[in-house]
């Protein structure tokens, strides 16, 4: 499916290639089947374009197609399997459609739309559809819009209603207010994603490098910042009214429906809203370089990194599987060509390359982060790509490469289908970008039919020998650390005026034959049963917890094993996750990369995963695999190699890895909140990944002394999702049954806990920053299902546990200090925290502080209200429905059974105390755990920017280092007054 949004993430290094849809169109109904639909059956307005019900295919969505005389495109596709309906209103219009100089604006419009509309209250939206126990959001690409939401079945029409509601009769509830909100909250959006990230200027300095001025791919989906102070209400006005038309959208439902009625909805929702001006589809536009251009960025990271993007075709392209298998294997798994060259060898933290495809144009990125302790240049990380394409070039492609391709390609295709929202984006984006919805089947037999020869001919064609925009991202007063100097500067011109300045905005009125701002009455609540659980033992005793999962031919079993970071000795902090990394490399049957093909050949996957707790090895793959994949997730667990040279390898990258999160203010943050609730030697209290300097200190023999000390013998627990018999499930976990097991003697944390008297401000120094990363926090409740830890979740639901709650409406959608803030309770088997988190601009730092600790205050004197109350009961009581939807999310259930030993039914015990339980408790339970004047406030930020605005609220201020030391001692230290005071 078309991606959500392009990002370039260095830290993960990887984007998520565009996957193809159809060109030839769904087969359509016969005449003779008496189960067609005719004019005469559908509602007035509707007709019937085509059907689909899957030919027989192993993987298809069957759907319905129908077209409104509007020009509004529906599809529905109906799925019984959950309570659920999933709606999508996808709009042809992103960043390509705006002008030069109003960058922005589709990304801003998201936001708007958000704000409410004629009949819907501004925030109501959020408040409404959670209410309901749904969940929406709304994402900005390129190429589309789209607006969304997931709900139990008996509130469809709602969702329709409110996502008619904004696309007819939107414009008369704007106003200026609402605009400069979000206005400020979009730049806020801005600051925390791109701004204030490492590598985050990265993606649009590139773009501008690659596309001449004017191309529609030129600007940021999120926009210039001198675009955004620019733009004022008309110009967004202007907007919608061009590209918000029914005839520009299409709009997919999916789920638990009824057809018939779903189409009377839509038909009473949708068809009075007259069409929007004509849309036509921008022409193809792929990038032309003459020359290879170099760029110098400078940012505040630790990791000098290189980018290189060669300009290919454009989405749904016949060439664009053969390009994709071509940058799977140049560089995906530690298998492919560069990581080979590059990490393997210690050369550079991380390498990959991903062929990533937009509407009008496809790109190949090659990206490696520099390792500096290799001593190498990113004039030598360039010149070592280009010896991959040689290399390429001279070995071929063989028929192993494309058999590990194609299994993966499968393997993601069918994952990624196991909810409806997956199967409804997926209609939804085909429809959108190739005309018709029927596509899936026609593009897995495009990628699994890709030849050697496909490979060999579009990588000479399009990527050997080509022009590249070759981006090197060096720290800041570094210049001398690029590739090459720059030969390229890219030139943005903005026009005096555009040609629609002066037209008057034609709105066009919906004229209904009901009322309108009438919300509908949901149906009876679908009841929801939880998926049932089979408890049982291997044959050594270890627990399986497992439940049937029909909807995907898929397996994922979880091994959890009884060793966490909490196990960790003291001044080693990081061990677990180093373990669980070292874990991933070679066996003593084969090296990573054998390993990792043997995976790819059954597009199944085995990750090793470090937790506070526990270690847990997981592997997911195709059910029809499951037999030739679990010798390998035994391989994984018992025969790791620890071999001196992984080991380096993997201890210097981590220790750069750590380096380069000082560099985050979320990361200097969290290490900061932690060192202050629990002490800065607690295990607890550090990054999963540890410290620089704790890292530092770790050695092989530790290594293979934690490893031995809790592998296998510590495993506590199985987690199974099947989609096959349960006694052929068990059968094929024989390697994991045959293990001698014993039980961890685990030692209770030996740490005194901080005591918190009155409030304090611990202020880390992150020079230059765009915004501050703002945390506060007190101690809490340790983990209880049932008990007052549960329900003074219930309290905090509406203080900061929800999109519409008092804290985020006030910082973001009444203040725009920031684009989100939350308070949360974070419980473990022997303690908890309480802890507010947010970014937010710097120039509000003080304020945002100031209204935190003003809406604790006042919960705290007064608890939640009755409409509150009632919210939150109604919204966490019907969010059943998307509880246990995925095989993913009956794991989790299974998982959080396992951990705390939990009945098996401790959910339907969760919501009968939710429905028992009345406001006054509740209010009793979170007043009693809140603490306004006992509050721990960390606050990163530029020091010399925000402190005396900090200074100047009264409260002490103590300074810390990156480590979360004071900085005058090295110490814990207690708050001293500021001189202010």
């Amino acid at each position: 499916m078309h991606p959500t949004k392009i990002a370039l993430i260095f830290t993960a290094a990887l984007l998520a290639a565009c996957d193809k849809g159809p060109e030839e169109p769904a087969s359509k109904p016969s005449p003779d089947d008496a189960s067609t639909e005719t004019r005469d059956t559908l509602p007035e307005g509707v007709t019937l374009v085509e059907t689909f019900d899957g030919d027989g295919a192993e993987i298809a969505i069957p759907y319905s197609k129908y077209k409104l005389d509007n020009g509004l495109t529906v599809i529905l596709h109906e799925d019984h399997s959950d309570p659920l309906a999933h709606v999508d209103v996808t709009y042809h219009v992103g960043s390509n459609r705006e002008d030069p100089g109003r960058s922005g604006f589709a990304h801003f419009f998201e936001h708007m739309m958000f704000q409410g509309s004629e009949n819907v209250a501004d925030e109501e939206h959020f408040k409404i559809v959670q209410e309901a126990g749904g969940t929406l959001n709304g994402t900005t690409n390129t190429d589309r819009t789209n607006y969304y939401e997931t709900v139990p079945a008996n509130q469809l029409e709602t969702a329709l209603w409110l996502e008619s509601d904004r696309m007819g009769i939107f414009l008369d509830a704007v106003t200026e207010k609402k605009f400069e909100v979000q206005r400020e909250t979009v730049k806020n959006e801005r600051g925390q994603r791109v701004d204030n990230r490492p590598y985050g200027r990265a993606l649009e300095t590139l773009y501008a490098a690659t596309y001449p001025d004017g191309h529609p791919y030129s600007w940021p989906v999120i926009g210039w910042m001198e675009d955004l102070n620019r733009a004022d209400l008309k110009d967004l006005k202007r907007f919608f009214l061009r590209w918000y038309g029914p005839n520009n959208a299409t709009l997919s439902i999916g789920g638990d429906i009824d057809r018939a009625q779903t189409l009377e909805w839509v038909a009473k929702y949708f068809g009075p809203i007259p069409a929007g001006p004509e849309v036509k589809d921008l022409p193809k536009q792929p990038a032309e370089l003459e020359e290879d251009r170099y760029v110098t960025l400078e940012d505040n990271i630790h990791l000098p990194a290189l980018a290189m993007m060669i300009p290919t075709i454009y989405y749904n392209h016949e060439d664009e599987p053969a390009l994709d298998a071509a940058a799977a294997i140049l560089g995906q798994g530690q298998d492919s060509m560069l990581y080979q060259r590059l990490v393997q060898t210690g050369r550079a933290v991380q390498a990959s390359v991903t062929h990533s495809c937009k509407e009008l144009a496809c790109e190949m990125w090659f990206i490696v982060i520099q390792n500096p302790a290799s001593g190498e240049s990113l004039a030598e990380m360039e010149q070592a790509v280009r010896n991959t394409l040689t290399e390429f070039a001279e070995r071929g492609v063989s028929e192993d490469d494309l058999t590990k391709f194609k299994a993966g390609y499968e393997s993601s295709r069918v994952f990624g289908l196991e909810s409806v929202s997956g199967k409804v984006s997926t209609l939804a984006s085909f429809e959108t970008f190739t005309g018709s919805p029927k596509g899936i089947d026609d593009e897995i037999e495009a990628y699994l039919s890709v030849e050697t020869d496909d490979v060999t001919e579009v990588f000479d064609q399009y990527i050997a020998g080509k022009p590249s925009v070759l981006l090197s991202i060096v720290p800041n007063g570094k210049k001398e650390l690029a590739a090459a100097p720059q030969n390229y500067e890219w030139q943005r011109t903005i026009p005096e005026s555009y040609g629609d300045d002066s037209e008057a905005l034609a709105l066009r009125p919906v004229k209904d034959d009901f009322d309108r701002s009438v919300q509908p009455t949901p149906g009876i609540n679908p009841k929801v049963e939880l998926p049932a659980i089979k408890d049982g033992e291997l044959a050594n005793g270890v627990r399986l917890l497992s439940v049937q999962n029909d909807e995907t031919p898929t397996v994922t079993v979880r091994a959890v094993f009884g060793v966490g970071q909490r196990d960790e000795p003291r001044g080693k902090a990081g061990l677990t996750a180093l373990t669980a990394a070292l874990m991933e490399e070679a066996t003593t049957e084969r090296s990573a990369a054998e390993f990792t093909e043997a995976l790819k050949r059954l597009g199944a996957s085995i990750n090793v995963s470090a937790g506070k707790h526990d270690t847990s090895v997981t592997l997911k793959v195709l059910a029809k695999h499951l037999d030739q994949a679990m010798p390998l997730m035994m391989e994984r667990i018992l025969k790791p190699d620890f071999t001196e040279e992984d080991f380096g390898r993997v201890k210097q990258q981590t220790l750069e890895s750590l380096q380069q999160a000082r560099k985050t203010p979320q990361g200097l943050a969290n290490r900061a909140l932690g060192a202050v609730m629990r002490g800065p030697e607690h295990p607890l209290s550090y990054p999963m990944g540890g410290l620089p300097d704790t890292v530092a200190n770790i050695t092989l023999d530790d290594i293979e002394s934690y490893y031995e000390a809790h592998f296998p013998a510590h495993l506590r627990g199985v987690t199974v999702s099947t989609s096959l018999p349960h006694d052929t499930t068990v059968e094929a976990l024989d390697g994991l049954a045959k293990l001698e097991v014993s039980k961890p003697a685990r030692k209770a944390i030996a740490f005194q806990k901080p005591e918190i008297d009155g409030r304090t401000v611990y202020l880390v120094n992150k020079e230059g920053a765009a915004q501050s990363s703002l945390r506060a926090s007190q101690h809490a409740l340790p983990y209880d299902a049932l008990g007052d830890y549960y329900l003074a979740g219930l309290g905090n639901f509406p203080l900061g546990g929800n999109f519409s709650s008092r804290i985020n409406l006030n910082l973001r959608e009444d203040k725009g200090y920031t684009y989100g803030a939350r308070t949360y309770l974070s419980g473990e088997p022997d303690s908890g925290l309480y802890t507010f988190s947010s970014e937010v601009n710097k120039d509000a730092t003080a304020d945002a502080l100031s209204e935190v600790i003003t809406e604790l205050e006042n919960f705290d004197s007064k608890g939640m209200t009755e409409a509150e109350f009632d919210y939150l009961r109604s919204a966490i009581g019907q969010q059943e429905a998307r509880k246990y939807e995925t095989p993913g999310k009956k794991l989790g259930l299974l998982n959080r059974i396992l951990a705390y030993d939990l009945p098996l039914d401790y959910r339907s015990q969760q919501n009968a105390i939710l429905q028992e339980t009345d406001r006054e408790t509740l209010n009793r339970v979170i007043t009693d755990l809140l603490e306004p004047e006992k509050l721990s406030f960390v606050v990163v930020g530029d020091a010399a920017s925000i402190r005396d605005d900090v200074e100047a609220l009264g409260m002490p201020i103590v300074e810390l280092d990156e480590d979360g030391y004071a900085k005058e001692t090295g110490k814990p230290a207690e708050a001293s007054e500021s001189a202010s005071l």
